[in-house]
């Protein structure tokens, strides 16, 4: 019989690091971008999020809707949305999640990234 009480914490294969999705959305911003997606009407489309050079602190945040599939995009999908993730993007969002406010304050898509190391007070780039 095998012991099975051995608490030690298993390791994560590379696989399965690989596996995990980049970008994570929240609720309301799955709800929200699927919303403009019906509005568009196109059933290819699917949410790019990315990162280019740019802005105050030298890198900002790029989200559209996009038809383009590259080889080695990152996907992800959250209910009937779809998010892209080119390869350059990929390690600068790892971990993130986009977020979705409504209201007087504040409203619109927002990135929580636990890898930005500063950001300027616009909140659109960071470092």
């Amino acid at each position: 019989m095998t012991d099975v009480t051995n608490k030690e914490p298993f390791p994560v294969s590379a696989i399965e690091v690989a596996m995990a999705p980049v970008i994570n959305l929240t609720d309301e911003a799955a709800v929200k971008v699927a919303e403009l997606l019906a509005q568009e009407g196109d059933d290819q489309l699917a949410l790019r999020v990315g990162v280019k050079a740019g802005g105050c602190s030298g890198m900002s945040y790029e989200i559209f809707f996009d038809t383009d599939v590259g080889p080695e995009d990152h996907e992800v999908v959250f209910g009937t949305v779809r998010v892209r993730v080119d390869p350059a993007s990929a390690p600068l969002l790892a971990g993130a999640t986009l977020d979705y406010m409504d209201g007087l304050k504040d409203a619109g898509f927002h990135i929580e990234n636990p890898n930005v190391q500063r950001s300027c007070g616009c909140g659109q780039s960071f470092s």
